[in-house]
């Protein structure tokens, strides 16, 4: 093994560290439980450490591995989708609850909204509001243009300012997840990818 190789190994081991608990955060966004994010957590590293050298130096490996995790967790998706059909809606609408009080977000609310919108949305969301991945990077994980991402964005803002009330508080505008949302987005992925989230 040359000194580059070695070097090159060290930098995949520790980037692939480091990037545990933002993968983590983002499988549970995806609406995995506690033990299934972290079965796809595993998955992600073993099949990114068996291709590392599909991965170019100098390019984004959080995006990569962000991508490779998706894709892993749709492929699941698919398989179950067509085992398990919600024809009518039943299951997806109980999913969404009125917050019973407007007069703070508490983060429980804040998790139970956020389930309540609709995937490609909130997985958007979470890149953009709560890993800080920039419109482009979310678009490139996601596998759609920019404005797609943008749109998706914009539509889950929306729906959370709605379900959590926060129209009639911001002046019926959007909410932000880049303004005074960002903290509780924030903070929902911190306790999504804390292992006492179980």
């Amino acid at each position: 093994m040359t000194k580059a190789d070695t070097e090159h190994a060290g930098f995949f081991t520790r980037e692939l560290l480091t990037t545990i608990p933002s993968l983590r955060a983002f499988a549970r966004s995806l609406g995995a439980t506690p033990d299934r994010a972290d079965d796809l957590v595993q998955e992600t590293l073993i099949k990114a450490w068996a291709n590392q050298q599909s991965f170019v130096q100098g390019t984004n490996l959080k995006t990569w591995l962000f991508t490779i995790l998706r894709n892993t967790a749709y492929s699941e998706y698919r398989k179950r989708w067509r085992e398990v059909e919600d024809a009518d809606g039943s299951y997806a609408a109980g999913l969404v609850s009125e917050p019973a009080q407007i007069a703070h977000l508490d983060m429980a609310d804040f998790k139970l909204a956020l389930s309540g919108v609709p995937q490609e949305q909130r997985e958007a969301l979470v890149l953009i509001g709560a890993s800080g991945f920039s419109y482009d990077e979310a678009a490139k994980i996601c596998g759609c243009a920019v404005g797609t991402i943008k749109s998706r964005v914009n539509r889950a803002r929306q729906r959370l300012a709605t379900t959590l009330g926060l129209n009639d508080i911001s002046g019926g505008g959007e909410a932000s997840a880049d303004g005074e949302h960002s903290d509780a987005l924030g903070s929902a992925q911190a306790d999504l990818s804390s292992p006492d989230a179980r």
